[in-house]
């Protein structure tokens, strides 16, 4: 019988990545994506310090979508809270949420005030 090949655990780590949809705010001309490009950039925390992205991390721009390129372990969840954040910042938290669409996109959308309204004037009835 063979022996089994050792495992080397000086491999490629593994790649993720995660894709933030911004369409809905840009056609609005509410969010600027540069900006929202800049502040991920300066914000997420590789070993403990913001801004220090070195290889681990890469943030890119695709018309209205911010592509985080990321070494695991990476947490979808962290850009969500960041993003929220920026949100935040920005006085946008009160008209926009994040809202996962699939595995690794988040979409930013309006919140949809008007069906709510509607469900409510309906029960009332």
């Amino acid at each position: 019988m063979p022996a089994a090949k050792p495992t080397s655990k000086t491999g490629k780590k593994k790649q993720v990545k995660f894709i933030i949809d911004c369409w809905q705010p840009v056609e609005d001309s509410v969010l600027d994506v540069d900006t929202f490009e800049k502040f991920l950039k300066d914000a997420i925390k590789v070993a403990g310090k913001a801004g220090n992205l070195g290889d681990a991390v890469s943030v890119s721009m695709e018309k209205t979508k911010v592509v985080v390129s990321a070494e695991l372990p990476f947490s979808k969840r962290y850009l969500k809270y960041l993003t929220k954040k920026y949100l935040k910042k920005q006085q946008l938290r009160d008209y926009l949420h994040v809202i996962a669409t699939n595995k690794s996109t988040y979409e930013m959308r309006y919140f949809n005030i008007n069906s709510e309204e509607n469900e409510e004037s309906s029960r009332t009835r």
